[in-house]
């Protein structure tokens, strides 16, 4: 029996690249996002069972109406990954703009991840995976609420795998720290090391398969994760 995944921010980048991957590996597929002819067009694209649920995750009590219904057409769910997500440059915080992230990035991820947990609790099994970012690791001038929120889903994430773990719960939850990667959210910008979202989701997809804890995308990242970590604070505020 082929196994079942729902892409939360399925329309570009990470989320539209797994699409694909995942397609090929003979998963019948739920993908969500903010536009419905896009959903569409990639609904026709792919040689897989694929269902479609336009949704905004900013829109908490829409957004988890409409998970929940997802879950229901499709049956049992093997496997989520949360890859909505928004970030601004905004040095000179805008609080719309800052408000508007939080919306998306917490409060949209927190409901997909809890309404995903308990039916991976309720059915005995499942794997949850979140992407993150490197930016979780250290706070940002440019984009405050971005890195804040992301340092938000990667402590989330623990918290729900320990919850699994005291549980005895055979649910596996990875979270997946990328560096820079060609995405719609990071044209513009003065970038090094940037990954095409096709190697993103091949490498995460491989994570996927190892049931990875924590997973920099690309590799190279967990160096830079490394020096983050280390780096006094008078010299990360030079950078």
């Amino acid at each position: 029996m082929s196994k079942s995944a729902i892409i939360i921010g399925a329309t570009s980048g990470i989320g539209k690249a797994l699409a694909e991957v995942l397609a090929g590996q003979g998963y019948r597929l739920g993908l969500t996002g903010r536009r419905l002819p896009l959903l569409q067009e990639i609904k026709e694209s792919l040689a897989a069972e694929v269902f479609i649920e336009q949704m905004d995750v900013a829109d908490v009590p829409e957004t988890e109406e409409k998970f929940k219904t997802l879950i229901e057409k499709m049956g049992p769910i093997d496997l989520v990954i949360i890859s909505a997500g928004i970030g601004h440059l905004n040095s000179k915080l805008d609080p719309s703009l800052e408000i508007k992230t939080i919306e998306t990035n917490v409060s949209g991820f927190v409901v997909i991840a809890d309404v995903a947990f308990m039916h991976f609790q309720t059915q005995g099994k499942g794997h949850l995976v979140g992407i993150s970012s490197i930016a979780a690791l250290r706070g940002s001038a440019l984009a405050p609420a971005y890195s804040a929120s992301k340092a938000f889903v990667s402590n989330y994430m623990e918290g729900l795998r320990l919850k699994a773990l005291k549980a005895n719960l055979d649910i596996t939850v990875t979270d997946v720290r990328p560096g820079f990667v060609d995405t719609p959210m990071t044209q513009g910008q003065s970038m090094f090391w940037v990954a095409p979202a096709e190697k993103a989701a091949v490498q995460i997809w491989q994570a996927i398969k190892a049931k990875k804890v924590c997973v920099y995308i690309t590799r190279r990242w967990r160096l830079i994760a490394w020096l983050m970590r280390i780096m006094p604070n008078w010299i990360y505020g030079k950078i």
